[in-house]
């Protein structure tokens, strides 16, 4: 599925199923709300703190596409393309930081 193909699917799903949209600060309330949730399980798995038994189930790739599914939604919201934002996005990395990386003694 292309980026641009999601973005079209989630606004169907909104129209038919979902009725409407919920407001953009709404979305942005759920969004922080779903990468805390992704945060938690993070924090657990890959982190210093432990799961409870009821938090085991928890899945990673679902929170992740839970996160992915409220940012379309602000994209389609406020008319932003993500296509065309991650591809601009990619050009100001390339030459912001072209040398960046590879300088840093951190990384190496």
């Amino acid at each position: 599925m292309t980026i641009e193909n999601a973005q079209q699917k989630v606004d169907d799903w909104i129209k038919t199923v979902g009725v409407r949209y919920f407001s953009e600060l709404t979305n942005m309330a759920i969004l922080t709300e779903e990468v805390g949730e992704l945060a938690r399980i993070m924090a657990r798995k890959y982190g210093d703190q432990s799961f409870k038994d009821s938090e085991k189930k928890n899945e990673m790739a679902d929170e992740m596409a839970d996160v992915l599914w409220v940012l379309i939604c602000l994209a389609n919201q406020t008319g932003v393309d993500l296509t065309t934002a991650l591809e601009k996005n990619f050009e100001k990395k390339n030459n912001r930081d072209s040398e960046r990386h590879k300088n840093n003694d951190k990384l190496i």
